[in-house]
């Protein structure tokens, strides 16, 4: 399949990365479609009379990059596009993954109403006399392919009965306005890169240790009140987090004046 290639040991290029861009060549150009299954690693050595280390060098680097997924056993594959998610923008999953052409899907694992922790009550501003919560934990999945694990609280005096919905395929955000007038309006988030624990790596179809993002959010309502946190992790092969960022207009305006100020 990559007969048409050639690797050039006289170029100061190392050949790890020279096969790396005749395979990220090959994605690009569409010749290799996500779920296409590459040589083996063997095939590679031959093909290219380059070393196994070599290879698995230019194989381990794109599949960190998200161009390539292995799965043990079966082989090497094309990997699915990352999905991109809007650091910016405050949007739920269904709508997040219904716009970039995915299917999206929930399995809940837990639902319950739950008293509150001290840190889940700060979150969301409940006091002493008011600490029931709904816990909704669900595996989200994008194309029936599992992406990320979020446990979600949501505070329970403004959502009563929201324990008994069925939410393996309807959208939370969309029914909390339907059903009970509450309009996700804003957030505050935390995000982090952290090795993914035993139990949400059983969940995601990852190992034990793998890359994922782990994200806290507080979501507030039209009215300016937090009515969910969150805690998800993403797995780190299928998630791209995006923000747009400003200069701070004022603060250089500032030291504008303070340059002319002192000359």
């Amino acid at each position: 399949m990559l007969a048409d290639f050639a690797l050039d040991k006289s170029k100061p290029l190392p050949l790890y990365h020279q096969l790396k861009e005749v395979i990220q060549s090959r994605i690009d150009s569409g010749k290799w479609q996500p779920g296409m299954q590459l040589p083996s690693e063997r095939e590679l050595c031959d093909q290219f009379g380059i070393s196994r280390i070599t290879v698995r060098q230019a194989l381990t680097e794109l599949e960190s990059e998200g161009r390539l997924a292995r799965d043990q056993g079966r082989g090497t594959f094309v990997a699915h596009p990352r999905i991109e998610q809007h650091l910016t923008r405050l949007t739920g999953f269904t709508q997040d993954m219904k716009v970039r052409g995915q299917r999206p899907g929930s399995v809940v694992m837990e639902m319950d109403v739950v008293r509150a922790t001290a840190s889940v009550a700060h979150r969301l501003q409940l006091d002493a006399a008011n600490r029931q919560v709904v816990l909704l934990k669900r595996l989200r999945t994008a194309n029936r392919e599992p992406v990320a694990v979020e446990t979600a609280y949501l505070n329970e005096r403004l959502c009563r009965g929201l324990a008994q919905e069925d939410l393996g395929e309807r959208s939370l955000y969309a029914l909390l306005t339907e059903r009970y007038g509450i309009v996700p309006t804003r957030a505050e988030q935390q995000l982090e890169a952290v090795a993914c624990p035993l139990s949400e790596a059983k969940l995601l179809s990852v190992r034990k240790g793998s890359p994922v993002l782990h994200l806290h959010r507080t979501t507030f309502s039209q009215h300016n009140q937090p009515f969910e946190t969150v805690e998800s992790f993403y797995r780190g092969d299928k998630y791209v987090f995006y923000a747009e960022l400003w200069v701070d207009a004022s603060a250089e305006s500032r030291k504008s004046r303070l340059a002319l100020k002192s000359g």
